[in-house]
């Protein structure tokens, strides 16, 4: 889900050389098109595989719009830093991936006024699932529109579960049933164990945990974080993963480790994690099935999404041509194109019968309990404070803290931040 920017400061520094350099490649790709065309810039953050779907999309844009050229600019890993130095330069790419709303959505055009004037877009508004929809909104506005999605899920390998006579994970599974899962399957002496846990980066999924056990790590306005953060339901959360890790049916993994590859050699029978490592799981030739998030103390489980969407930035000179190209972008046809991205339209999911496959079935039905905001959507400090979260959560589980002392120190840093 999340990218992190450098400060503007240091970004404009090391990076509007850069900036310039494309913007130079830029004019000379255009000067190089045919006399007329128009140049549509559109930047992503993928590569590879992803990349060509989206430059397929552009050709097909580009044949039903004689005399546009789009230009597809694939920022990669440098994404943040590009961007945020052309938007101080002014002279950003017309359309762009994006998620991080709080932190752009002043570089950004508003979309809400292009959707009430166009209404052959009505169609596809309604077709998008809402709880999606909803996670490219801020500050009451909408900023964007979703192109990819992931909720999160528990993968467990079947084979571990069936050896240790332990019943696969069912729909509305508990959180009772989960912890016991991960004692049975575990055994130090065999550096086999039940569950993982990322070293830091934590606090984005963590949520799902906190909002499963009626708590939230902000208050529904985005101006209090005392109460919540620090609330003794979400320290009921660290303290029993906390226990997990005491008891050896979990592990923090070391920075080193990668976890997918521990859970593909059967050294961790079950990981919490995203669409991402579907399909290298797959092709690994595992027998492993996908589980929601367990429900805590009898309430229903809850879920987070990631979802990539598609923006306008503010200082376009193309403005109707980025419209028009944004419509095709999340139209289904395009949708289709686009095969490493989760559906974000019922209809496409439906065609493609997602919800009747076994692995993506779970996704979709956590996708149906996603209904809550995530803290970022809140408040444009959340990036300013996520890091005293993230550190926070990383010391419990590490055991280096208590949850009480831990997330009441995080509150104690995190307030002064809401109040600038």
């Amino acid at each position: 889900m999340m990218k992190k920017g450098l400060s503007l400061l240091f970004i404009l520094a090391i990076s509007l050389g850069m900036l310039l350099s494309a913007c130079g490649n830029s004019e000379k790709t255009a000067s190089q098109g045919k006399s007329g065309d128009k140049v549509l810039r559109f930047a992503t953050w993928d590569t590879g595989e992803s990349l060509k779907y989206e430059q397929d999309i552009a050709k097909k844009f580009e044949k039903a719009n004689p005399g546009v050229k789009v230009q597809v600019e694939a920022y990669a890993d440098g994404f943040d830093d590009k961007l945020a130095a052309s938007f101080g330069a002014k002279n950003p790419p017309d359309v762009m991936y994006m998620w991080n709303y709080p932190d752009y959505y002043k570089s950004l055009e508003p979309l809400d006024d292009y959707v009430k004037k166009d209404s052959s877009f009505k169609t596809t508004i309604d077709d998008f699932y809402t709880n999606i929809l909803n996670y490219h909104k801020f500050n009451n506005g909408t900023y964007g529109f979703p192109i990819g999605f992931t909720t999160r899920v528990i993968y467990y390998n079947k084979k571990l579960f069936q050896e240790a006579g332990i019943p696969l994970p069912t729909s509305n599974w508990t959180w009772e049933q989960f912890s016991d899962a991960a004692k049975k399957l575990s055994n130090p002496e065999k550096k086999q164990y039940g569950f993982v846990f990322a070293p830091k980066n934590n606090s984005y999924a963590f949520q799902e945990f906190v909002w499963s056990n009626g708590s939230s790590f902000i208050s529904p306005d985005g101006k209090k974080v005392d109460g919540y953060m620090n609330s003794a339901k979400t320290q009921e959360i660290l303290k029993d993963f906390k226990q997990m890790i005491d008891e050896k049916s979990a592990i923090v993994a070391s920075a080193s480790d990668k976890i997918s590859d521990n859970f593909k050699s059967g050294k961790i029978a079950m990981i919490e994690n995203g669409i991402w490592p579907l399909e290298d799981f797959k092709k690994a030739g595992m027998d492993f099935g996908t589980a929601e998030i367990p429900s805590f103390n009898g309430q229903p489980s809850k879920g987070v999404i990631h979802s990539a969407g598609i923006a306008m930035a503010k200082d376009s000179k193309e403005k109707d041509l980025a419209w028009k190209f944004i419509k095709y972008y999340v139209s289904a046809d395009a949708a289709k194109m686009r095969k490493a991205d989760m559906p974000v339209l019922k209809s496409v999911a439906s065609e493609q019968n997602y919800k009747n496959d076994p692995l993506l079935n779970t996704f979709y039905s956590m996708l149906e309990k996603s209904s809550d905001t995530p803290g970022f959507l809140l408040t444009s400090k959340w990036t300013e404070f996520d890091k005293n979260l993230d550190y926070a959560i990383s010391s419990v589980l590490l055991g280096q803290s208590s949850a009480d002392k831990a997330l009441n120190e995080a509150v104690k840093l995190t307030e002064p931040s809401l109040k600038k």
